[in-house]
């Protein structure tokens, strides 16, 4: 099984083409649609159930807003405690259609070459961005490399949504740490990420390009808020990575 562990947070209008990205690949897969809405207030519930009606998914949330990584806990423990097989996969990806999904059956494949976490990685040789302003880069690449340095790890996209997690890798970060995800923000990813290094997960990055163009509405993620996060972040933990 393919289980998908997808965040929504007020995605109305880029659902329909959600699911005719997602529903073009893996056809050959088992697949399962985990949405893990994170208080939407725009018809984001009905319109998931109207889109993928016929297909194999639930919608978790209690209508509360608490933030990107409590979505995405609220998802993995769901899989955890539904997933019955040790071969199992979990993609990880934006509701917003900014990842490529034309690169997925690729991160499928290596992931099934003994490898626990593949990271779709716009700083990897033939990476991108397409359409994002350059204060944003700067500020994605200044935080990278400040976090590489600080956690002394060589993964060149730390905070990415897009990924292909075994199972397996998942249930050994919950037993080594009890929580798979206590941040609430978007630096969830980097908690999660540095949680697999330490379990000692077999982690490969591959090519992307972020497309921000097919984005319908504005980025969700708060610039200076996401900063100040980052910041904390690395004053708690900063000392225990070396």
């Amino acid at each position: 099984m393919i289980y998908f562990v997808i965040p929504i947070y007020n995605e109305r209008p880029n659902i329909p083409n959600l699911h005719k990205e997602l529903s073009a690949v893996l056809k050959n897969e088992k697949v399962f649609y985990v949405f893990s809405d994170d208080g939407s207030s725009d018809g984001s519930t009905e319109s998931l159930k109207k889109e993928f009606e016929g297909l194999d998914f639930i919608v978790l949330g209690d209508g509360l807003n608490r933030g990107p990584g409590a979505a995405f806990n609220a998802g993995f423990e769901w899989v955890l405690n539904h997933s019955q097989n040790e071969e199992d996969l979990v993609v990880s990806i934006e509701a917003d259609c900014t990842s490529d999904s034309g690169i997925l059956e690729n991160m499928v494949q290596i992931a099934r070459m003994n490898f626990d976490l593949v990271l779709a990685s716009v700083y990897a040789q033939s990476g991108g961005f397409e359409k994002t302003t350059l204060l944003r880069r700067f500020i994605s690449a200044a935080a990278n490399l400040l976090m590489r340095f600080a956690f002394n790890i060589r993964v060149l996209t730390l905070s990415s949504f897009y990924r292909v997690y075994h199972v397996n890798l998942l249930r050994k970060i919950k037993a080594k740490h009890q929580v798979l995800i206590r941040e609430t923000g978007f630096i969830c990813m980097l908690e999660i990420l540095l949680k697999a290094i330490r379990c000692e997960a077999r982690v490969i990055e591959v090519p992307t390009t972020l497309h921000s163009s097919k984005r319908q509405g504005k980025s969700k993620m708060k610039m200076i808020k996401t900063t100040r996060q980052y910041l904390g972040f690395l004053m708690r933990n900063a000392f225990q990575a070396r």
